[in-house]
């Protein structure tokens, strides 16, 4: 190495040592000082207030989730109350309109026998009677969407109908609907009852010839 270059460092390291000892900041010396006034300007945080502001926040998260429940409860056991109060009186408004069907049948029946009056006169009035009744509650069937099930001279329908018997017939076809026992009725769209029917056979010689 050359007595210049040599001179050199030494110098070098001369003036670091100088600047040391004049109280030069270094870089180690930068760094900590900027991290010292980071940590000035900071706030100071206040970790017990931290926490009971969290406890306080989690009590009301957990009561409302509490009283949520027990809304939803109390309206569940509400519903089900509506549910068997209407299973309960599910029959009430049908029964309403039948009342007056009731109170026509007393009437016919009290208008019907007039002391004095002849069998026959008595007998009509109590016909006619019984025939508004039945009209009457024929029309609050109707309302409910009960409906009867027209199976005179009709085709025989197993879904719909009943066979009593087979009976011939001259007028009414074979395997068609001869007389009714009981009507038959739907209420809407479903078979609420069958009718209970005659069925015929046909003509006497028709069976024969078979």
């Amino acid at each position: 190495m050359s007595e210049e270059k040599v001179s050199e460092e030494l110098k070098d390291e001369s003036e670091v040592a100088v600047d040391v000892e004049n109280g030069s900041k270094t870089t180690e010396d930068t760094v900590l000082e900027e991290i010292q006034e980071v940590q000035e300007e900071e706030p100071e945080r206040d970790l017990e207030k931290e926490l009971a502001d969290a406890q306080k926040e989690i009590a009301d998260l957990r009561d409302r989730m509490l009283r949520g429940a027990a809304e939803n409860e109390n309206f569940k056991k509400r519903v089900e109350r509506e549910r068997l109060a209407s299973l309960k009186y599910a029959g009430e408004t049908i029964f309403r309109e039948i009342l007056p069907v009731v109170d026509n049948l007393e009437r016919a029946v009290g208008q019907g026998i007039i002391e004095g009056a002849p069998a026959e006169k008595n007998l009509a009035a109590l016909l006619e009677g019984v025939q508004l009744t039945l009209k009457s509650l024929i029309a609050t069937l109707a309302k409910f969407e009960v409906k009867t099930i027209e199976s005179v001279g009709k085709p025989f329908d197993p879904t719909h109908q009943e066979a009593l018997t087979m009976a011939e017939s001259d007028a009414v076809p074979a395997n068609h609907v001869m007389t009714e026992f009981e009507k038959g009725y739907n209420y809407k769209d479903k078979l609420l009852r069958a009718a209970k029917v005659v069925v015929s056979s046909g003509k006497k010689d028709e069976e024969s010839k078979e």
